[in-house]
């Protein structure tokens, strides 16, 4: 009989966001009545911008046209679109990127999961905790992990970087040198943004230990701090230590569209087993060539058109108004005495339930007394148990309602 891949034996059961969509759906399905809330999941709820429905339409016409009409296009992107990224996310920074850098793809999420599979299968690996499950859980089915410890959550063989309230979030030096290094800035699911200042020390630490950094920055167009860093490559010498991941799913509301990106500098080399130096661009360029057959054309217009004259003002009152939401959600759990983090620089509020609560019962409680839906911590990792994620993508009226709700209940007798 065939062998399957027992390491996704040492998973468990759900993934965390199907778990927990799995509960709320038996919940609605027992009381049919209840009219639920969702700050849970990072789901959008705002309709995509003008210009970009307008963007969308114009390619659609093109594809009716002998003349116009695309079939397969280049798996890392047209160059409409990278030309377009660079120019919108990277020089106004006073980042130069070439195009054969940038990778047009489906989503951030696919991305930083796919991309271990071009590092070796022994390489060390540091996670945040807590941190956006995809990074663990991908490494695990890739073998990079021992056995899931019950008594501590963690697995063995994955270097844990603690982010608590007392570092500011911010997670800690890997004591014992690392592979590979997954940062993930705006947090998800802390809502914090690493200064950056932080991130030079990262930096400095990959080019010591010969290390790469996986830079998860799929919220950036958040940050209203301007002296916060959107883009590792802002530190001097991150292009020789660093990829960079990026998503149009929250900035311009295409999670059911699906286009992201990631950066692969240059100069990123890797070592093979015959001590030879190789290029991990080329590495990533065959893994997509191979695996991947590009963004549709239709999607990578829309995609343009958020850098356009007309797209930015209307994609930055989006991101305003979800970040009006955060305010909402922070200042009234704030003013009913409960402690909160993010939501300033980030669409994520992390609220520590008191007296280090077990967030999954938490989830329970909250359902059930306020019809609310948010996120265990300890799903982000055993460091986010005693704390609870809510999002800021819902709709205005129902974020108030929510927060009012939550406020108006004994959540902790």
């Amino acid at each position: 009989m065939v062998q399957i891949n027992s390491n996704y034996l040492k998973l468990p059961g759900s993934y965390l966001f199907a778990a927990m969509a799995k509960k709320v759906a038996a919940y609605k399905a027992a009381h049919p009545e209840a009219d639920i809330i969702r700050l849970g999941i990072g789901d959008v709820t705002r309709p995509l911008a003008p210009a970009v429905i307008e963007a969308m339409h114009r390619a659609v016409d093109e594809m009716a046209s002998p003349e116009t009409f695309r079939g397969y296009g280049p798996e890392q992107g047209y160059d409409f679109l990278i030309d377009a990224i660079i120019r919108g996310e990277y020089a106004p920074r006073g980042v130069e990127l070439e195009r054969n850098e940038v990778f047009v793809s489906d989503g951030s999420k696919c991305d930083v999961g796919n991309i271990q599979e071009i590092f070796d299968g022994r390489s060390r690996v540091a996670i945040g905790d807590p941190v956006y499950p995809v990074y663990l859980d991908t490494n695990v089915m890739a073998g990079r992990s021992g056995e899931l410890d019950g008594a501590t959550g963690r697995f063995e063989g994955i270097t844990y970087l603690s982010a608590t309230a007392e570092n500011g979030f911010r997670p800690a030096l890997p004591e014992q040198p690392v592979d590979l290094i997954y940062l993930c800035s705006p947090n998800n699911p802390t809502g914090t943004v690493l200064p950056r200042e932080e991130l030079a020390k990262w930096v400095i630490y990959a080019k010591e230990n010969g290390s790469i950094i996986l830079f998860d920055s799929a919220y950036s167009s958040f940050i209203r701090d301007p002296e916060l860093p959107h883009s590792i490559y802002e530190i001097p010498g991150a292009k020789e230590v660093a990829i960079e991941f990026k998503s149009f799913s929250k900035t311009a509301g295409f999670t059911g569209v699906r286009c992201a990106f990631t950066v692969v500098p240059e100069a990123l080399r890797g070592r093979a087993s015959d001590g030879s130096l190789q290029s991990l661009n080329a590495l990533w360029n065959r893994r997509q060539c191979t695996k991947f057959n590009g963004v549709n054309y239709i999607v990578q217009r829309a995609a343009e058109a958020v850098y356009s004259e007309a797209g930015q003002p209307q994609i930055r009152e989006q991101i305003d108004y979800y970040m009006e939401n955060a305010r909402i959600i922070r200042e009234g759990l704030s003013q009913a005495g409960y402690t909160v983090f993010g939501g300033e620089n980030a669409p994520y509020i992390w609220w520590k339930l008191p007296g280090g609560l077990d967030s999954m019962r938490f989830a329970d409680t909250l359902l059930e007394r306020c019809r609310v839906v948010g996120t265990p911590g300890v799903g982000f990792g055993p460091g986010g148990e005693g704390y609870f994620r809510l999002t800021a993508f819902g709709d205005r009226e129902r974020t108030v309602e929510a927060v009012e709700r939550i406020c108006a209940s004994s959540l902790f007798d």
